[in-house]
């Protein structure tokens, strides 16, 4: 089985695969920066043939797959199947880090896939045009390349058909808190892992060393760490409202230092997750979340 998807991922890679070649169905849904298509498999056959092409592909590490649903009911909650699996390739990932280091909020990769309310199974990942608008990259050849290898790993499942919702909209550093830390880089790392582990409603899922991962293919970054944490009592009222909003979690901080040797913390606001996915009817806890994020951005940073 393996050797039947590394065969068809080499012919899908070598094809190409333009947003102007997509046709879009009548049953959209409208999320800025967000492609995807509707499977033609059920939830868990999605994943798993996904989950296989993954593996099959090379350089390409998942570095961890989150199941919305399970946690939903891990604290008494419902929620349709909806589930973000995210992996990375460093090879491409670090051309755009090495433009702007704030593309490493939205790094590693995410492919999303999703149930909706109609059980069509939907698969979706965040589009070139997105990491363009959000991080202003331009002339990044790495983009094209992931442009294809996101297109492609969802037509393994996908019907032909995608929907390109593009991010013309958002501008530069849109949606994005920056701190300055007062601690050099290792301290506030530190700190900050260390208020996330200490706080007993979060759940620390991952950690990601960009500059690690680039010195593994002999690139050079700056030092730049994501750290991926969670609390579906907070999350899941937000993917009840708005589905989509799964791939923007679980909840992430960039730590990460320029060039002249400044250590900044940067997290995703809120706000922006709300006006994104177009949540309603959630400002309690969305307020929360701002907090949580704020309080703990402030401990990082040695305020």
């Amino acid at each position: 089985m393996k050797m039947f998807f590394t065969v068809l991922l080499c012919t899908l890679f070598l094809s190409s695969c333009k947003d102007d070649d997509v046709t879009p169905t009548p049953d959209t849904i409208d999320v800025v920066g967000l492609t995807y298509s509707t499977s033609t498999k059920d939830f868990k056959t999605t994943d798993a043939t996904i989950i296989e092409a993954l593996e099959s592909a090379g350089p390409i590490r998942i570095v961890t797959q989150v199941n919305h649903r399970a946690n939903a009911l891990a604290v008494d909650k419902e929620l349709d199947s909806t589930k973000v699996i995210i992996f990375g390739n460093p090879t491409l990932g670090t051309p755009l880090m090495q433009a702007n280091p704030l593309v490493g909020l939205d790094l590693p990769q995410k492919l999303f896939i999703w149930k909706d309310a109609k059980d069509s199974t939907r698969v979706g990942f965040n589009n070139v045009s997105y990491l363009k608008s959000r991080h202003g990259l331009q002339g990044v050849d790495a983009l094209n390349t992931i442009h294809t290898a996101l297109t492609n790993f969802v037509n393994t499942v996908g019907n032909g058909s995608f929907i390109p919702n593009n991010a013309d909209s958002i501008s530069k550093g849109e949606g994005i808190i920056t701190k300055t830390s007062t601690q050099n880089f290792d301290e506030t790392y530190a700190t900050l892992v260390a208020a996330i582990k200490g706080n007993k409603n979060l759940k620390l899922i991952a950690e990601v060393d960009h500059q690690a991962n680039a010195a593994s293919v002999d690139l050079e970054l700056t030092p730049i760490r994501l750290i991926i944490f969670g609390n579906p009592n907070l999350g899941t009222p937000l993917m009840q409202n708005a589905q989509t909003t799964g791939i923007d979690l679980p909840q992430k901080f960039l730590v990460w230092e320029d060039t002249d040797g400044n250590v900044m913390v940067s997290y995703n606001d809120p706000s922006f997750l709300k006006d994104r996915h177009k949540i309603t009817n959630n400002d309690e806890v969305l307020q929360t979340i701002t907090g949580a994020l704020n309080q703990l951005s402030d401990i990082a940073i040695g305020n």
